[in-house]
């Protein structure tokens, strides 16, 4: 059975495809006053790596004089790389010293600060946040969960109230020794309308009341939060409690090694490059080489769409120079994969098929090729991030047989090229195959665009 499309296909995908793509580039905010509200974020809300944008450098020593161990400072480490990579902060260097009781910490700017201050983004790496719902509104009130009850936290956005008004809110999901304790716990003060306090330390945050029993592990959190607060409060209970407090002993800026104007560089030799691409296709494939191009963009705006966090509750991945050769690449292989199809068509084309039949066999004949090319390389992106990511993550936890071998090898700039390369060479499948299948289909049944040669068939081809 033949495929064909309809030009409408052509149509709504094209404009898909633009609109995310000024998006994704631009962002979408809104400004009242000095208030400015994101809606979606653009490439300015990407958080840098230390290597292009600079960062702090940080000394923590345990507050109040206390007297750590060092199995307490290893565990204190892992909680403050926790912490940088539940915020997607994989550009950071995190050092023990055991004799002196410090923990020396350099990681990036936060995205979207054009003047960045150091002493806030300290705090929140080394609070505390031990995390703890009692009952009642007391401090002192029996503790039913405490932050190891709580397997994930997320930020959300929707309604919560009966009068269906939208709020931000902290969404929990609980261990099973958890769902057990919350389950006896809500059941219980359900029958009196009771509250349930959470406690962040020695802080309230909210105290809603139990109206009826919750047993399936899933509760949420509110209190006039905004987007900010849920967010930063999703990324404490995620990252766990320290094992003691930290105070921050001294701390310094750091310069970037590349600075702002060789960023700019990279960003008009990135747009050169494009349409020097672009051209290159059109003048060699004609329309299948436009359509080519437009799928490009819309890969190379999903891409930095996948890096910003493109929605507000999302948190930007850190982008470093590792990290932009990774794109480079993926874009490559996101032309290789349109050459490959483009070609195909052309030669069916000249063996006398028909514009239909040369779309179908140019599609099915380029498919093996393209998927054996990105297969490949996806599996060096998952090793290389298994490799030199985090090392209690997913990946670690699949590769450590081979990699348990050589110990702890994190390093965040090889880890930001293996995402970035990753996700480029997935989104390659969306738009330089799928996307552009579609399109070419669509445009192929308009009937002005139904002539061989815009397609790199001769003049005297059937249509």
């Amino acid at each position: 059975m033949k495929k064909k499309g309809k030009p409408w296909h052509f149509a709504v995908v094209a404009l898909l495809i633009c609109v995310f793509a000024f998006t994704a580039f631009f962002g979408v905010s809104s400004t009242y006053g000095d208030i400015k509200t994101v809606y979606i974020k653009g490439a300015s809300d990407i958080r840098f790596g230390i290597d292009i944008r600079g960062g702090v450098d940080v000394t923590f020593v345990p507050a109040d004089g206390y007297d750590a161990t060092p199995e307490q400072m290893q565990a204190a480490k892992t909680v403050i790389e926790d912490r940088l990579v539940s915020q997607n902060i994989t550009d950071s260097e995190v050092y023990t010293d055991e004799a002196k009781d410090r923990i020396i910490v350099r990681f990036p700017w936060k995205e979207g600060e054009s003047s960045f201050d150091p002493e806030t983004a300290i705090q929140e790496l080394g609070a505390t946040a031990q995390l703890t719902f009692r009952k009642g509104t007391s401090a002192d009130g029996e503790i039913v969960l405490e932050g190891s009850d709580v397997r994930r936290a997320a930020a959300a956005y929707g309604p919560l109230t009966a009068n269906g008004v939208s709020e931000y809110y902290v969404q929990l999901e609980l261990e099973d020794s958890g769902k057990t304790k919350f389950a006896e716990a809500t059941t219980e003060l359900a029958q009196e309308n009771g509250q349930i306090s959470i406690w962040m330390d020695d802080q309230m945050i909210s105290a809603p009341y139990v109206n009826t029993a919750i047993t399936d592990g899933v509760a949420t959190i509110s209190g006039s939060f905004t987007q900010e607060s849920a967010v930063s409060l999703a990324d404490r209970i995620n990252s766990g409690a320290l094992p003691f407090a930290l105070s921050a002993d001294s701390y310094s800026t750091i310069s970037p090694t590349l600075g702002t104007q060789s960023l700019e560089a990279m960003l008009l030799a990135g747009i050169i490059a494009f349409v020097l691409v672009a051209l290159y296709m059109i003048l060699n494939y004609r329309l299948p080489g436009a359509i080519a191009s437009l799928a490009l963009l819309g890969q190379s705006a999903a891409t930095l769409a996948c890096i910003s966090g493109y929605l507000p509750i999302f948190n930007s991945f850190t982008l470093t120079l590792p990290g932009i050769a990774g794109i480079i690449l993926a874009i490559g292989m996101g032309v290789d994969a349109n050459v490959i199809t483009a070609e195909r068509i052309k030669e069916e084309l000249k063996s006398g098929k028909t514009l239909d039949g040369a779309l179908n066999a140019g599609f099915s004949r380029g498919l093996a090729p393209i998927i054996d090319g990105n297969v490949t390389v996806i599996i060096v992106a998952l090793v290389l991030m298994a490799a030199f990511g985090p090392t209690d993550g997913v990946l670690a936890a699949i590769f450590s047989p081979v990699f348990g071998w050589f110990g702890a090898a994190t390093a965040g700039t090889i880890y930001s090229f293996g995402y970035t390369l990753l996700v480029g060479v997935i989104l390659n499948f969306v738009f330089g195959v799928a996307a552009t299948r579609v399109m070419l289909r669509g445009v192929s049944r308009i009937k002005a665009l139904r002539n061989p040669v815009l397609y790199g068939g001769a003049k005297n081809a059937n249509g």
